[in-house]
C-alpha cells in the first residue's frame, strides 16, 4: 500500500533508466556493502535493511533472509553504522535490547535506486527510506494507537566491524546525537568514530538505553561499549518521520551535513529527487535494441558501477585523517563560493580497475573519475603515498602492488586534469614513483601495515622476479604474498608509470620503468608454456600444476595468471612461438572454460572449491577480465567478438537474486566489465597510452549513445550502431567510422571524445581478412 506522499511508478516513466534497474540481482550471495537501495551515488550514506550482521561476507541485505535486524546509514567497504529500527512494543528493556530482530516479506516491499520500502510484520510498521548523500531520510507509518518507538544499535557486530566505544544523548526535545566506534579489524586497524544527528519529526516522550548488562530508564543519554538506546515518541505525527546526518568528524559536521542536504520534512520530495539524481546518471548512457531483460541487466550493471567508493568528506569539506598517529581534522581545497572542489572517498582496491572503471568512469563520468584521482592524491599529501584502498581516513593496504598508477596515468592521458589547476600532476607522480619503490605500498602484501617484505620488492628490483614462497627471512604478515602474480602486476604497473613518465619529459625514468616492465619474461617457463613459480635460487617450482588455484598467483591459478601481460602481447605471443600458438592456445583455453560457464562457480565463495578452481579462464574475478580482447590485440579480432558474446550470454545475463556477477563484485568493478562489453568497448592496456585504444568486441544493442561531458570532451555525442545485430551475429564485418571504412578493429579515445557515429555491421561468419 502506499502512503504519506510516496511516488509510485507509472506506467509513463516504466521505460527510464532508473525504473529498468533490478535491485535484488545478485542479492543473495551479498556482501555487506554490495546491495544499495535508499543513497546517491558515491554518497556517504547507503541506507537499507540488514538480514545478516555477522561478518563483512554473508551480510547486509541477503535476499532469502527472512529477518530485519535493523537499517544501518554506513555499509561501506570495512565501515558500518548506525543501526536504527522502529518498534511499536510492550516489552521492558531487559528483553527488548536483544530481541527486536522483525521478519518481513519480498510481497509488497519496494526497492528502486534511491528507495526502500517495506513492512515489519511484528511491529506492523510500515518503514520507506530514502536519502541525499550524507543524510538517510526514513518514514515509519505505525499501526494506530501502537506505542512509537526506534531503537540504536550502539553496539555488537555490524558486518565487518565490532562496535566499540558509543556516546548519544538527547539534544533538544526532537533529536538524538552521538557516536559509534568502528574497531580496527585487520584490514583496518585503526578504530574509526562514525558520528551522527538524529533528529524526529516530533518531540521524544523519554529516552532508556543500556550499556552492557546495565538499564537505564528515563534518561538523557548513555556512554560506553555494548550501548544502545530506546527512543519512545509522543505519537504527535503519523508519519513519523526521522532524518539522520552522518558525518566522521564530529556531531556538529553530522548537524551541518542534515541541516545544509535536508533541511525540510519533505519525503517524497527526498525520493523524487534520489530518483532523477539516478536517472540523470544512468542516462548517460542510452541503449535501444535487445530484449528487455537485456536492458534491465544493463542499466543494473551501470548501476552497479556508480556503487561504493563513497564520499568520506562533509558538505564544508572537513574529513579526518587518520593516516597518522592521531586523528586529524583536515580541509578539502574549497572553490571561489567557497564549496569544496571535490569530495573525499572511501575505496575498496583498484585491483582490476584498469579493465573496468578506470574506462568507464572517464568515457561517461569523467568528473567522477577526476574526483576520485583528486582524492587519492589527497591522501597522498597527507599520509605521504597513494593508499591501495583507504577506509574512514586509513589505507587498508589490500590486495597488491599499485593498482591506482594505471587510473591516475589513464584519467592524464584521457585529459581529464588540463582544466583543474589543483590537480598537480607532478605531485602525483612522485607519490606514484615513491609508490613503486622499496619504501612503497609495492613493497607490501595485502594487508602488511606493520613490515614492507611481503611484497617481496627487493627481489624484483634485484632478480627480476619475485620468488614464490618468499624467504623464511621475510615478512609472514599480511595476505596476498604470491610472489609470480605480483610479479606480473608491478610489470604492468611499471609499464603504465613509464607511459606517464614519458608524457612529462622524463627520459630517465620512463626508460627504467619500460625495462621493468619486461620483468613477466621472467616468470615464463618456455617448458611448461606457462607462467611458473620461481624460487629465490631461480628454479622453477616442482613439482608444478598449472592449475591449482593460487600457486604462486593472487585469487587465480597459474593458467588463468599466464595471459596477465595486457601492456605486451607481441611479446608474449614470442615466448609462446608466435602469435598463431598463442591464439590457438587461448582459444583451447576458452573452449575449456566453457564448459563451466567461463567461472569458477556462481558465487566468489565456491572460487577455491575444487570441482571449480581448475578453470582456465574466470570471469567471476578480476585476474581474467581482459582475455576475451587479447585475440584482438594478438591480431584475430573476431574470436574477440566471439567469445566476449558468449561470455556476456553466460555470465552477464540472469537477472534473479541467486545469480548475478558469479564471482566478486568490488564495488563496481564487475558492473563496470559488463557495461563495457556489452556496448562493445574495452581497454586492454588498461587506456595509458598518449592516445588510449579501445579494442572493439561485440555491441549488444543496436544503438548505444554515450553523453559526453562538455566539461571535459569536445563532441557533444558518440553512438554505436549495428546493424544485423542478434542473438547468433557477433561478428563484426564491416566498420564505419564517421562515414569512413576502418581496416582495424579499434579506436583512438581522441576520436571517441570528439563524437559521431561508429557504424558497424555484424554477421553469422568472421571477417578473418581484419587483424587488428
Amino acid at each position: 500500500m502506499l502512503c504519506c506522499g510516496l511516488v509510485p511508478v507509472t506506467a509513463a516513466a516504466s521505460r527510464e533508466p532508473v525504473d529498468l534497474v533490478y535491485p535484488y540481482l545478485d542479492s543473495a550471495n551479498s556482501r555487506w556493502f554490495f546491495f544499495s537501495s535508499a543513497a546517491r551515488p558515491f554518497g556517504m550514506v547507503s541506507l537499507f535493511p540488514d538480514t545478516d550482521i555477522e561478518g563483512e561476507w554473508g551480510s547486509g541485505y541477503r535476499y532469502h533472509s527472512k529477518q530485519i535486524k535493523g537499517f544501518n546509514h554506513i555499509h561501506e567497504w570495512q565501515l558500518a553504522g548506525l543501526s536504527v529500527m522502529p518498534l511499536s512494543s510492550t516489552q521492558k528493556l531487559e528483553q527488548l535490547k536483544t530481541d527486536y530482530y522483525s521478519d518481513f516479506s519480498h510481497n509488497g516491499e519496494r526497492v528502486q535506486p534511491g528507495f526502500h520500502q517495506l513492512k515489519l510484520d511484528r511491529y506492523q510498521i510500515e518503514v520507506a527510506l530514502t536519502a541525499t548523500s550524507r543524510v538517510g531520510f526514513h518514514q515509519y507509518t505505525y499501526a494506530a494507537n501502537q506505542p512509537q518507538q526506534v531503537l540504536f544499535q550502539l553496539g555488537g557486530v555490524m558486518g565487518p566491524s565490532r562496535l566499540g566505544h558509543a556516546h548519544a544523548n538527547l539534544q533538544g526535545d526532537d533529536a538524538v546525537v552521538g557516536y559509534i566506534t568502528n574497531q580496527g579489524t585487520e584490514r583496518r586497524t585503526k578504530p574509526v568514530k562514525v558520528y551522527f544527528y538524529a533528529r524526529f519529526n516530533q518531540k521524544v516522550k523519554q529516552l532508556d538505553a543500556w550499556r552492557g548488562n546495565m538499564l537505564f530508564h528515563n534518561v538523557s543519554g548513555v556512554d560506553g561499549d555494548d550501548a544502545g538506546v530506546v527512543v519512545t515518541l509522543t505519537g504527535s505525527s503519523q508519519p513519523t518521520l526521522l532524518k539522520v546526518g552522518i558525518s566522521y568528524v564530529s556531531v556538529d559536521n553530522a548537524r551541518l551535513n542534515a541541516d545544509t542536504e535536508l533541511p525540510h520534512w519533505d519525503f517524497a520530495k527526498v525520493q523524487q529527487e534520489a530518483r532523477q539524481e539516478w536517472n540523470n546518471a544512468l542516462s548517460r548512457i542510452a541503449i535501444s535494441g535487445g530484449t528487455e531483460q537485456q536492458q534491465r541487466r544493463f542499466y543494473t550493471d551501470l548501476w552497479h558501477s556508480l556503487q561504493g567508493r563513497r564520499a568520506v568528506s562533509d558538505v564544508n569539506g572537513q574529513y579526518t585523517d587518520l593516516s597518522g598517529t592521531e586523528a586529524v581534522i583536515r580541509q578539502l581545497p574549497l572553490d571561489a563560493a567557497g564549496k569544496p572542489k571535490f569530495n573525499h572517498h572511501n575505496s575498496d582496491s583498484f585491483w582490476g580497475a584498469q579493465w573496468t572503471i578506470a574506462t568507464l568512469w572517464p568515457l561517461a563520468y569523467p568528473q567522477i573519475a577526476a574526483d576520485m584521482g583528486n582524492s587519492l592524491l589527497q591522501y597522498a599529501k597527507d599520509g605521504g603515498f597513494i593508499p591501495r584502498g583507504p577506509s574512514g581516513g586509513q589505507d587498508t593496504l589490500v590486495m597488491t602492488g599499485a593498482p591506482t598508477t594505471p587510473f591516475l596515468v589513464s584519467n592524464y592521458q584521457k585529459g581529464l586534469y588540463k582544466n583543474q589547476q589543483y590537480f598537480d600532476i607532478q605531485a602525483a607522480y612522485q607519490a606514484m614513483k615513491h609508490n613503486h619503490s622499496i619504501e612503497g605500498v609495492m613493497a607490501r602484501a595485502g594487508y602488511e601495515h606493520y613490515s614492507s617484505t611481503g611484497g617481496g620488492m627487493q627481489y624484483y628490483l634485484q632478480q627480476g622476479y619475485i620468488p614464490y614462497p618468499l624467504p623464511e627471512t621475510e615478512s609472514n604478515y599480511g595476505s596476498h604474498r604470491r610472489g609470480s602474480g605480483q610479479t606480473l602486476e608491478y610489470a604492468f604497473q611499471d609499464h603504465a608509470l613509464a607511459q606517464l613518465a614519458t608524457a612529462l619529459g622524463k627520459v630517465e625514468d620512463a626508460k627504467l620503468y619500460s625495462k621493468r616492465a619486461q620483468n613477466y619474461r621472467n616468470q615464463f617457463d618456455s617448458q611448461t608454456g606457462y607462467m611458473r613459480p620461481r624460487t629465490i635460487d631461480g628454479s622453477w617450482q616442482t613439482p608444478f600444476d598449472p592449475h591449482e588455484y593460487e600457486n604462486g598467483f593472487v585469487e587465480a591459478n597459474p593458467a588463468q595468471a599466464t595471459w596477465f601481460v595486457p601492456h605486451d602481447i607481441k611479446g608474449l605471443a614470442e615466448l609462446m612461438g608466435g602469435k598463431d600458438k598463442l591464439i590457438t592456445r587461448l582459444d583451447q583455453d576458452f573452449k575449456t572454460a566453457q564448459k563451466q560457464g567461463f567461472t569458477s562457480g556462481t558465487a566468489h565463495a565456491q572460487e577455491t572449491h575444487e570441482e571449480y578452481r581448475r578453470s582456465p579462464i574466470n570471469y567471476g574475478n578480476q585476474p581474467s577480465m581482459q582475455t576475451a580482447f587479447i585475440f584482438s590485440a594478438a591480431g584475430a579480432p573476431w574470436l574477440t567478438q566471439y567469445w566476449s558474446r558468449q561470455i556476456v550470454d553466460t555470465v552477464y545475463s540472469h537477472l534473479s537474486p541467486d545469480r548475478g556477477y558469479n564471482g566478486d563484485e568490488d564495488q563496481g568493478l564487475m558492473g563496470s566489465l559488463s557495461v563495457l562489453m556489452k556496448i562493445g568497448l574495452f581497454q586492454l592496456s588498461g587506456g595509458v597510452e598518449a592516445d588510449p585504444v579501445y579494442q572493439l568486441g561485440s555491441p549488444l544493442f543496436d544503438e548505444v549513445r554515450i553523453q559526453l561531458d562538455p566539461a571535459f570532451y569536445p563532441g557533444k555525442e558518440f553512438k554505436i550502431k549495428t546493424l544485423n545485430n542478434g542473438k547468433n551475429r557477433p561478428y563484426i564485418s564491416e566498420i564505419r567510422l564517421n562515414g569512413k571504412t576502418l581496416q582495424r578493429s579499434f579506436l583512438y579515445h581522441s576520436e571517441i571524445i570528439n563524437g559521431g557515429e561508429l557504424v558497424l555491421k555484424m554477421s553469422d561468419q568472421p571477417n578473418k581478412n581484419r587483424t587488428q
